[in-house]
Order: structure tokens, then sequence, then C-alpha cells
């Protein structure tokens, strides 16, 4: 009886034991997560809408996790501040200028804050400065806009559906040029009587030239044409010769 209870308490023992080097490790890797051990700076922002923003949410810059969300506090019916706890070690990297806005992991992931990278010839942020912040999209609004294009669609499908129709069944003028022989047959013999109309007029005019009453008429228009045709080339030949001497 004696030896099993001694068992017993080795076994409690360790089971205990194990369980708080558990609890350690457990502790020391959360801590980390939320940056409980690290040397951290604050910065603070301003929404009108933190769209599902929570205490403990994760920050990030250039793609990393730097830090975590402190504090979430409503001033107002429209302003909600933001309180940032950062890693130190990468305070040298976010500018005066840099923006937060609100983001998501993934496209159902939990929200965080991004942090943008600022301008080079900015200076560094101060402990508690309050970054500008940039107001988030909200999902019910993407999908109402969505759904308005998606009726447009609709609208456009049904109605180009009602022209196929009609084409189809011959009516129009673009349906009788496609179902009916006689009426695309009119169409092309028009189109070439047009042709020979204006083969005509060309030759007409070409015998007007040469008309003794009319020559003077053409001699004078064809001297215009070639006197501002000259006219344009000494023109670009004087801006030629200025833009060299400059």
């Amino acid at each position: 009886m004696e030896t099993h209870s001694q068992k017993f308490k080795v076994r409690l023992g360790l089971f205990v034991a194990g369980g708080l080097a558990l609890f350690i490790i457990a502790i020391f890797i959360i801590g980390k997560q939320k940056n409980l051990f690290n040397p951290v700076f604050r910065l603070t922002s301003t929404f009108y809408n933190v769209s599902g923003l929570q205490v403990g949410n994760n920050v990030r810059f250039s793609g990393i996790n730097v830090g975590t969300i402190d504090k979430i506090t409503i001033i107002n019916d429209s302003t909600v501040r933001v309180d940032l706890m950062v890693r130190k070690e990468v305070k040298q990297f976010i500018k005066s200028d840099s923006e937060v806005a609100i983001g998501s992991e993934g496209l159902i992931g939990d929200r965080l804050l991004i942090i943008t990278q600022g301008s080079a010839e900015s200076p560094v942020a101060r402990e508690g400065q309050q970054l500008v912040s940039a107001e988030p999209v909200e999902t019910d609004a993407i999908i109402a806009s969505l759904q308005v294009t998606a009726g447009y669609a609709e609208v456009i499908t049904q109605q180009l559906a009602e022209i196929m129709v009609k084409i189809n069944s011959g009516a129009g003028t673009l349906g009788r040029l496609i179902d009916d022989s006689t009426f695309a047959e009119n169409l092309n013999q028009t189109m070439v009587n047009l042709k020979s109309s204006s083969k005509g007029l060309d030759q007409n005019m070409e015998a007007a030239k040469h008309n003794i009453l009319l020559r003077g008429f053409f001699n004078k228009k064809a001297k215009a044409a070639e006197k501002k045709k000259q006219e344009a080339e000494k023109k670009a030949d004087d801006q030629k010769k200025e833009d060299e001497k400059k």
C-alpha cells in the first residue's frame, strides 16, 4: 500500500510539473505574440467606423505583424480612437505621414490595422503621435454596389436578347438584311450605283477643269493652294532655324 502511494505521488508530481511547464510556455508564446515582453512605443489614430476591429488584433507594417491594438475608445458619436502598441525596433521605419487603414486576414479573417509606408523625407513618428486614418470600405456597401451592377447587367442582357429575337425573326432593317435576300441584293445594287455616280462625277469635274470658261477658276484655286503650301513650308523652315539658334 505504501509503495503504491509513493508511485502515485511521483506521477502526480510529474503531472503538476508538466502542466506548470506547459502553462509557462503558453504564457511566454502568447506574451511574445502580444508584445508583453518586448519594448514598445504607442501610436494612436481615429476612425469614423472601426468595422469590427477588436482589442488584441494585429498591427501590420510592410506585410509583417509589428504590434497589437491596445485600446479602442468611443470619443463621440462620429469618432472612435484606436491606441496601438508597436515594437520599438520598427519605430525607425514608421514616418509621421504614414497612414493607418483597417484590413482583414484574408476574405473572412480577423480585422487588423495596416500602417502604410511614409515618405523618405518625413521624420520618424513620435511616441503617442496620432497618425492619419483611411476609412474602410464596408462589406455591405460593396455588396450593395454589386447588386446595382448586377441589376444593370440583367437589364442590358434582356434588351440584347430582345434585339436578337427581332433580328432572328426578320424584324427591322438589320433583320431584313440578314433574312431577306432580295433586300440585301437591292442594297448591294444601290452601293454599286453610288460608286458609278461618284466615278461619273469625278469625270465631269476633270472635264470642267479643261473647259475654257472654267479653266481660269481652277487655275486660281490651284495657285492659291500652292501659295498656302509654300507659306506653310517657309514658316516651318523659320521655326526650325529659331530652334537651332536656341
